[in-house]
């Protein structure tokens, strides 16, 4: 016979450590507090982190776009944007062709930084004592649980 703690908690439990939810919550909040004194070197917030992320690996792209990638409505892009702008390492323009449309570029400083920020992928693994292999397996778990909330979020509308 299995014991209870090799099959999880009882369905229905309401017992805090018995939730997914906080289990996700209280990850993201560590993850993001190790990532934080690696980001304070490059004068970045994480938020601001992910923005430059999107930036380095696709160029050029539309305030939509960058609000798509990283899962964020226009509202949270906009402030978010107007901060990097101000501190010289994004640019944000009109399309020519759409005027609705507003297209982010970095700049030559903006470009810079990711030279810098090479190395805080690794940081972040010494930091947290993960290797590779537990961060890709991880990583795709995290990605499967996504696709199967946001299917169910779709179903529940």
């Amino acid at each position: 016979m299995t014991k209870q703690e090799d099959v999880g908690p009882p369905a229905g439990s309401l017992l805090l450590d018995d939730q997914l939810c906080f289990a996700l919550y209280a990850a993201q909040r560590a993850v993001t507090a190790a990532y934080r004194p690696l980001l304070e070197e490059l004068g970045l917030t994480y938020p601001q982190y992910l923005v430059l992320l999107v930036l380095w690996e696709r160029g050029e792209t539309t305030v939509k776009e960058l609000g798509a990638a990283l899962q964020l409505d226009y509202g949270t892009m906009s402030p978010l944007l107007k901060r990097l702008e101000s501190a010289g390492l994004v640019r944000r323009e009109r399309s020519a062709h759409d005027e609705r449309s507003v297209r982010v570029a970095l700049t030559g400083r903006g470009e810079v930084l990711r030279e810098r920020a090479e190395d805080v992928p690794q940081a972040l693994l010494t930091a947290t004592g993960l290797d590779e292999a537990d961060v890709t397996r991880l990583r795709e778990e995290l990605r499967r649980l996504t696709e199967r909330a946001q299917g169910a979020t779709a179903r529940g509308r």
